[in-house]
């Protein structure tokens, strides 16, 4: 309808409604043509001044603090590449030591093989050189110096049995040493030429020279040790009448008595040095050095080992080693005896203190053979109880172990 000065508004139901002002537009954002929520260029700009001004006020704090943070950063990288280090490392050196421990216990059991099989040559060359099987022989004909024969039994008998003893330890604290300073040297060559395939230190020809050098022991050493113990076996038993009685405690003193003369040392001898070690190695002047005037590289090899084994003999803690072998080996000597000394019925009747060692007593020429029998148990290829208290003595593995750490570190390839 004209003239009213508005629009009506028709709503649902037929009902009109006159409509109010329409509201004003809203105006454009600034940058945007319109678009609400973006925030211009002028802004951002204004936000890099603040940002910039925030810097140029605080320049030295900034400065310190980015230093700090780039510091704590390349400090971390740098401890985080160390640890790797650290742990390649430690990784590296367990398994050179399990390799290392591995490579030792199975040298300890070709050094127990070893001797295993040495000791029947041992054995043959004693009962070569004291045949007491010859005099056992001449008394079965009942000749007329029967009592001259008996002597000579007597005092080989118990030489044969003594020197058996002392060979037999000295065969096994000796190759203890030479099989482990070869062990090393083996070590240190298979380390080596696995990193730059260097000359060898101890090449299979002279590992095999210095090891003959055992056959002094078998040999010469043998003979003089053999000499030492018999005059030492005919002053302590060479008055006592084949009649006489001894108890397993004299036993025991009379084998002490000829121990003293044995190992006597001299004053001029070093306290440390023990006077078995002449047996055990030539003279230092010896070997090799007089076969010719031009040494080849083998035989200064050769010489060198030598030298080092030498240095190992001489030193206390061979001496130590060897006299606790000793030690063990004339104590079970002594027990394989005491099965003899057992006491009888009688004994049992008569004395009611059979547990002591003087309990039972035996005239000496049923000692004799006794004694006599007793290489056989201690110069064994099987393994004896005897050989097995040498071999299993914790005393000789410690030194084995340290004689193999010597000559198994890596410092040994600059010598």
């Amino acid at each position: 309808m004209a003239g009213t000065g508005g629009a009506r508004a028709v709503f649902p139901g037929g009902r009109a409604r006159r409509a109010g002002p329409l509201p004003p537009p809203l105006p454009p954002t600034r940058g945007g043509e319109g678009r609400p929520g973006r925030a211009g260029p002028g802004r951002a700009c204004r936000m890099l001044r603040s940002l910039w001004s925030f810097l140029k006020r605080h320049k030295k704090k900034c400065l310190v603090l980015g230093t700090f943070l780039g510091g704590v950063y390349l400090l971390g990288r740098y401890g985080q590449k160390k640890i790797r280090e650290i742990q390649e490392r430690e990784a590296a050196e367990y398994i050179a030591q399990a390799r290392r421990q591995y490579h030792f216990e199975s040298n300890q059991r070709t050094c127990n093989m070893t001797v295993l099989s040495m000791l029947p040559t041992l054995r043959d060359a004693l009962m070569h050189q004291l045949n007491s099987e010859s005099l056992t022989s001449l008394l079965k004909n009942r000749p007329a110096n029967k009592l001259e024969i008996w002597e000579d039994l007597k005092i080989i008998s118990f030489t044969r049995s003594i020197v058996a003893v002392y060979s037999t330890c000295m065969l096994v604290v000796l190759l203890r040493v030479q099989l482990n300073i070869i062990g090393g040297y083996i070590y240190l060559d298979n380390a080596a030429l696995c990193k730059n395939g260097t000359t060898p230190l101890a090449p299979p020809e002279v590992q095999q020279q210095y090891l003959s050098s055992i056959q002094h022991l078998l040999g010469d050493g043998l003979t003089e040790l053999i000499t030492i113990v018999k005059q030492a076996v005919y002053k302590v038993f060479g008055s006592i009448s084949l009649k006489h009685t001894l108890s397993l405690l004299e036993l025991e003193q009379k084998l002490k008595d000829i121990r003293k003369v044995v190992e006597h040392k001299d004053s001029d001898q070093i306290a440390s040095y023990s006077p078995l070690c002449h047996y055990l190695m030539p003279d230092e002047e010896n070997p090799l050095a007089t076969q010719a005037c031009g040494l080849t590289e083998r035989d200064i090899a050769t010489i060198k080992l030598l030298n080092e084994t030498r240095d190992m003999l001489e030193s206390p803690d061979f001496s130590t080693v060897l006299l606790t072998c000793l030690n063990r080996g004339f104590s079970r000597l002594l027990d394989n005896m005491a099965e003899f000394f057992r006491p009888t019925e009688q004994d049992l009747s008569q004395n009611g203190s059979v547990n002591s060692l003087s309990s039972v007593s035996l005239p000496l020429a049923k000692i004799i053979p006794i004694i006599n029998g007793q290489i056989h148990s201690v110069c064994s290829e099987t393994p004896s109880h005897f050989v097995q208290d040498l071999l299993m003595m914790e005393q000789v593995k410690d030194f084995a172990a340290n004689v193999y750490e010597a000559f198994s570190t890596p410092q040994q390839l600059e010598k």
